[in-house]
């Protein structure tokens, strides 16, 4: 599989081009709430700040992830710059970029500042969606190279919502159903369902959409967040040993960074040792099985 994600991706950009649909490409949709913590299961799978983040939905468009891995190559170019007298001044050597992005709608700029990166999905989904935060089922498309990446194809769709809030449109709710619907009924399509451990698992929105299409679970992985926010005197063990939503595909459960880690600029490299250590002291037996570094390795094979 992971040699053919190159060939997907292309596909990917083609399709999306020419505005087909006709064909249902190979790829993993990750599903959850607005408050699940998906977007920083994706951070932490690419090791970078790169999404918008922000109350209300903040994702509003899918975006098709597609990370390549890249060895790092510390690369070296040559540059000449003019001293403006009309005579070069000698060459200067210029570091080429270890990990940056590409978006398919920019097809000539290299983003190697990620918040740049950040800053793009914002225009490119307000180009569409506008400001009242309604949303659009046209994809952004974004390949990032990176040598801490492993080769995937991932949908990041908007999280799932009940209520609209402010100016959103009335039917905000059937418009996300629809949409990620469409995503997921995609038999050829890996469902990651994303689910906070502090509510009931049993009940979870992401859970119940993708029974809808998989009933059976043969093709969903359910990933559970938040596990060092659970009620003290409760575990996880029931949940990550599959007795409470049995799926196929297995259940991982991560600890990712709150929004005071990230306030505090705690970086993704200091979260994913943090979260080694909570699984070793707190989950030993399951812990080579669980966290962010083992998901990223299940998601590619």
């Amino acid at each position: 599989m992971e040699q053919l994600i190159p060939v997907i991706n292309k596909l990917q950009d083609v399709f999306n081009t020419v505005g087909t649909e006709a064909v249902q490409l190979p790829q993993i949709v990750v599903v959850g709430t607005q408050s699940s913590g998906k977007s920083s299961v994706l951070e932490g799978i690419v090791g970078r700040d790169f999404l918008p983040r922000g109350p209300g939905i903040v994702t509003r468009r899918p975006l098709i992830l597609q990370l390549v891995y890249s060895p790092s190559r510390w690369k070296k170019t040559r540059k000449s710059e003019s001293d403006g007298s009309g005579d070069e001044s000698p060459d200067l050597e210029e570091a080429e970029p270890e990990e940056w992005g590409k978006f398919s709608h920019i097809k000539d700029k290299k983003f190697a500042d990620f918040y740049e990166i950040r800053d793009e999905i914002e225009r490119e989904t307000e180009r569409l969606t506008g400001h009242n935060k309604g949303i659009s089922s046209e994809p952004i498309i974004l390949r990032v190279y990176s040598p801490k990446v492993v080769n995937l194809t991932l949908v990041d769709l908007p999280g799932i919502t009940k209520v609209p809030v402010g100016d959103q449109p009335l039917d905000i709710e059937n418009q996300m159903r629809n949409l990620v619907l469409q995503y997921i009924r995609n038999p050829n399509s890996i469902i990651l369902a994303v689910t906070p451990a502090n509510t009931d698992m049993a009940t979870s929105e992401s859970i119940k959409i993708a029974k809808e299409v998989d009933p059976d679970g043969n093709r969903t992985i359910a990933v559970c967040t938040k596990l060092d926010l659970m009620d003290p005197g409760t575990d996880a063990l029931d949940i990550l040993y599959g007795r409470v939503v049995p799926v196929k595909l297995g259940i991982i459960g991560v600890v990712n960074r709150s929004q005071l880690d990230i306030n505090n600029r705690k970086t993704i490299a200091e979260a994913l040792t943090d979260e080694h250590q909570f699984f070793q002291q707190h989950y030993p037996v399951l812990a080579a099985k669980n966290g962010t570094k083992f998901l990223a390795r299940s998601l590619n094979k």
